[in-house]
């Protein structure tokens, strides 16, 4: 009996698992696919170039920048290091950082389907407004000697999580204007590569995410997060779920995309909206990323970033909630989707077998054209360790492709 009592928990827990995967599977494929096509028309040169300084001009760039790249925490983590080493101002590297982690693509169209449209409204509010409240305690807070001993640690290349991927450099390498490369067979690798290359860094934070939640809502009764938030207190829950949530999202170990299926279930069971916002923000603060920061960047320089994340993070979080909560635009059914595994008929089943399809023509691009698996392999390996990161041509009317850039040994930052 209680061997089939327990098998009966982990089923369901596993069925709740897969309905949210598939509820959010072709959102996934767009917007990676879109995050993608972004990258492949911008190179990491040219993203180093435009960071020299703390400007209100740079810090735009470096958000627009961060919102067109990579969504995975730790490939983010490690490219606004090598942006830092090798000249890039720190306040703009660490906001290319968050902005690479909490304004993309696939994040807010995730959102939209498991938690609604207000939820991604607050991100897209909440994320540009911890990026000013970010500047202005660096500015206030961040002396010149602390930059340059957490540059000293940098220069010593400590190795952290996904070395490799932060610094290859795929994009397109022809002239023209962004459409115009993106519509070449160059263009289309490139996509293609930074497609896969993008699966490769996160799948396993969605995964994670994705059993966590469907574990914590088969088996945590609501009784318990509404007693965890205060959920019966209606404005003191407004004020703690914001300051509780990033200490759920450390310990929780999930970052990237993979937050927000457990931010459904947190929400279900009663945290606050700001709250919500706040978990998600928090991925770059998990314990895994303190560790990278303090072998990057000292440990005076993570306690650092740990405190004024946290700050500011609590900081946007009640901001949006109470203006939210003043405009009338806050969310206030707990019905996000955490629903168990059935497949029928209906617009998602079209749509994932749509971006399936999509998703199997880049893959197919990826490993006849493009990196395949040997730049997989190098996906944790920093491009000096004896890689060759000089080009190589093909022929694409003999079945290969001119690259402008090696895609089986990937081009790297330092050139």
């Amino acid at each position: 009996m209680l061997v089939a009592a327990v098998g009966h928990e982990i089923v369901r827990a596993l069925s709740f698992t897969a309905g949210m995967t598939w509820e959010i599977l072709w959102a996934l494929i767009l917007g990676f696919t879109l995050s993608a096509v972004v990258q492949a028309v911008v190179s990491k040169r040219e993203m180093r170039r435009l960071m020299p300084d703390d400007s209100a001009k740079t810090l735009l760039v470096a958000t627009g920048l961060g919102a067109a790249s990579s969504s995975c925490s730790y490939a983010s983590v490690a490219l606004a290091r090598s942006l830092f080493k090798r000249g890039a101002d720190f306040t703009a590297a660490m906001v290319f950082e968050f902005a690479s982690t909490n304004l993309v693509f696939e994040l807010g169209i995730v959102m939209a389907l498991l938690l609604g449209w207000q939820f991604v409204a607050g991100e897209f509010v909440g994320g540009p407004l911890m990026i000013v409240l970010l500047v202005l305690l660096f500015r206030i807070f961040l002396k010149r000697q602390l930059v340059d001993e957490a540059r000293q640690e940098a220069d010593k290349g400590r190795l952290g999580s996904m070395e490799g991927h932060a610094e290859m450099d795929m994009s397109a390498d022809v002239e023209g204007s962004w459409l115009k490369r993106l519509r070449t067979p160059q263009g289309f690798t490139a996509t293609a590569d930074y497609f896969v290359m993008d699966w490769a860094a996160v799948w396993r934070d969605i995964a994670i995410g994705l059993l966590l939640a469907g574990a914590l809502a088969a088996w945590v009764p609501h009784s318990f997060w509404q007693g965890l938030f205060l959920a019966h207190h209606a404005t003191l829950a407004k004020l703690w779920g914001p300051l509780i949530a990033p200490l759920v999202a450390i310990i929780s170990f999930v970052c990237s995309v993979g937050n927000v299926p457990l931010a459904a279930v947190l929400w279900n069971g009663g945290i606050s909206f700001g709250g919500v916002l706040t978990f998600i923000f928090a991925d770059l603060i998990i314990l895994p990323i303190l560790h990278i920061y303090k072998k990057y960047y000292g440990w005076k320089m993570a306690g650092f970033l740990l405190v004024t994340f946290y700050a500011t993070m609590v900081a946007a979080g009640l901001i949006v909630e109470f203006l939210f909560q003043g405009l009338g635009l806050e969310r206030t059914a707990r019905n996000a989707k955490v629903i168990e595994a059935g497949v029928t008929w209906n617009y998602t089943t079209y749509l994932n077998i749509i971006f399936l399809g999509l998703a199997a023509v880049l893959i197919w691009r990826y490993f006849k054209y493009g990196g395949g698996l040997k730049m997989l392999r190098m996906m944790n390996t920093p491009m000096g360790a004896g890689h060759d990161h000089h080009g190589h041509s093909h022929d694409d009317r003999d079945h290969h492709h001119d690259h402008g850039h090696d895609h089986g040994q990937a081009e790297g930052l330092c050139h």
